[in-house]
């Protein structure tokens, strides 16, 4: 089917070849149309080049990654043939080069969640007629989405993961920033904190955004330097009484860790092909960030997942094995579930005031997630004094008891053992997080647990051994074996019945976005869109394959 044109709309037509065949190609401020087109013999004079149009492709130019010239490699590697009688042999004359092709790079979804990228090449007739083109259809891309970086700040982790970050990013993911035009300054990371340490004293005014290539921890420890240079920007102390102040540049992952829960979250798949994608075209999500203090005093930034009891122990042990990768969190996992340590504690927060979504309340955060959208219309500005004096007054509930394991999720944390999520309604920018208590129970009731995260239609949180709240803030308090009023070696669990306790430490770690916190004693603050994150959002919910992971627990994605 044609497209209808108008005479305003068009920038530039001409007739082109396109796979040996002339094209009338055609560029509009939105579009670029090719119509397959006949000549058609005459005799209406030589200047006179009648057609028909055969069929039409019609081309949105916001799935245009880029376009670039091409050498004409044909003219110049074969040169042209001169026959000389007189010499008895043929000689070549190198022909210059020609630039009359010009390549377009466009957008092909594979499935519901990766993008591909396919290219259609133009040849025209002069490389005047060739740059023309290209240098319009830039024109056009560069007035049409503002949002699209220009200039990158890119940082490599080489042992993050499986260790394939250089080979991932040279070979899938820099051809993407090289067809899009985009300048990139790549720092490859010698050490931990090396990215943070970067980001507190660079000139960061030269770029457009910050990229991650690693895993979880690389992208936490690069949130975490540019979260401490805007507050030293602003000359605000990171305290519990002052909003954290946003960062200016958007930050993207291409993954390259053990888990990437956190682009599987985003993105739907852990696809470093289809997050450069999203880079280029700038899409962007508010991801919400909790601040992280200790008795007043701040310790640092969490995106996705903090736990205490079974999941800090479970990264807690795995630093001794990091010879084995990232199989040892199966092992570790495997070890402290028959151990089941648990863990005496009391937890303060203040719950979310917005009766219409809950942790099991079945809505899972997609692609122009209308709860995202509220909270963002409605979050407070960045850098004022905080809500704390409001919050004194708000509602603290309090719990006390023996857990085996306290999670606070600001988003669901997918990943290939848990295709839904740890929670799979919590949504990364409401301004909450899902507070996950599980108290005491047997090791037979607490594997139900684990399997139904596996499960995609299964609730997790259906025991009555476990309680979930939507929270704004929380606190969490340990409770030393001296101080609990009953010493006894027997024990009645949540489900009422009596066993033995089980043998305790006297307090866990916290497993913060797979980093170890050491302070038991935390006050956790949830800020609402703190950052923007390139990513493209879930379209749907679906299965994909990625590469297998423990949920929520990986150090080693660094």
């Amino acid at each position: 089917m044609a497209a209808v044109l108008h005479a305003d709309n068009v920038i530039l037509q001409s007739t082109l070849e396109i796979k040996h065949k002339p094209h009338l190609v055609t560029l509009t401020h939105s579009q670029l149309i090719t119509e397959g087109v006949s000549q058609v013999s005459t005799s209406h004079g030589r200047n006179y080049e009648p057609f028909i149009r055969e069929s039409s492709d019609v081309l949105d130019l916001t799935e245009v990654l880029g376009v670039r010239l091409e050498n004409n490699s044909s003219c110049a590697a074969e040169g042209a043939r001169v026959n000389d009688p007189s010499k008895g042999y043929m000689v070549m004359e190198m022909m210059p080069l020609q630039m009359n092709i010009f390549t377009i790079y466009y957008l092909t979804k594979v499935n519901k969640h990766r993008w591909r990228y396919k290219d259609i090449s133009i040849i025209c007739k002069d490389q005047s007629t060739s740059q023309l083109w290209v240098d319009s259809i830039r024109r056009i891309l560069a007035n049409m989405d503002q949002e699209r970086p220009k200039r990158l700040l890119v940082f490599i982790n080489p042992i993050g993961g499986k260790k394939r970050a250089n080979k991932i990013y040279s070979e899938k993911v820099a051809p993407v920033f090289d067809i899009a035009g985009i300048y990139t300054e790549v720092i490859v990371t010698k050490r931990q904190y090396h990215a943070r340490d970067v980001l507190l004293d660079h000139d960061l005014s030269k770029f457009d955004g910050v990229i991650s290539v690693g895993g979880d921890g690389t992208f936490s420890e690069i949130l975490n330097g540019l979260l401490d240079r805007s507050m030293k920007d602003a000359g605000i102390a990171q305290t519990p009484l002052s909003d954290p102040v946003s960062p200016k540049l958007p930050v993207g992952i291409i993954p390259a860790g053990s888990t990437d829960s956190i682009v599987y979250t985003t993105e739907g798949i852990n696809d470093p092909v289809t997050c450069a994608v999203n880079i280029v075209l700038g899409n962007t999500l508010g991801l919400d960030v909790s601040a992280v203090h200790q008795r007043g005093e701040f310790l640092k930034y969490s995106v996705s997942f903090l736990g205490y009891g079974y999941y800090g122990d479970l990264v807690a042990d795995s630093e001794r094995l990091r010879w084995m990768g990232p199989k040892r969190y199966n092992w570790c996992g495997f070890k402290k579930f028959l151990s089941k340590n648990s863990y005496e504690g009391e937890v303060t927060f203040i719950a979310s005031t917005d009766p219409s979504h809950h942790p099991r309340d079945g809505v899972r955060c997609v692609k122009g997630c209308q709860v995202c959208k509220k909270a963002g219309e409605s979050k407070s500005k960045p850098g004022e004094k905080s809500t704390m004096l409001k919050t004194k007054n708000e509602n603290w509930q309090k719990i006390r008891g023996r857990f085996i394991c306290i999670n606070s999720h600001t988003m669901s944390c997918r990943c290939a053992l848990s295709p839904e999520g740890a929670s799979p309604s919590s949504h990364i920018g409401d301004g909450c997080a899902d507070l996950i208590l599980i108290s005491n129970c047997s090791r037979v009731n607490y594997f139900r647990h684990l399997y139904r995260s596996a499960d995609r239609t299964s609730d997790q949180f259906d025991f009555n051994f476990i309680q979930v709240f939507r929270v704004k803030e929380f606190k969490f308090e340990p409770i030393s074996e001296e101080d609990t009023a009953d010493d006894k070696t027997m024990t009645r669990n949540k489900e009422g019945r009596s066993q033995l306790r089980s043998p305790t430490i006297k307090n866990s770690v916290w497993n913060c976005d797979g980093e170890i916190l050491d302070h038991p004693s935390l006050h956790v603050k949830v800020h609402c869109q703190l950052i923007k994150l390139f990513a493209g959002g879930i379209e749907d919910s679906g299965k994909e394959d990625v590469i297998q992971c423990p949920p929520c627990c990986s150090r080693s994605s660094r």
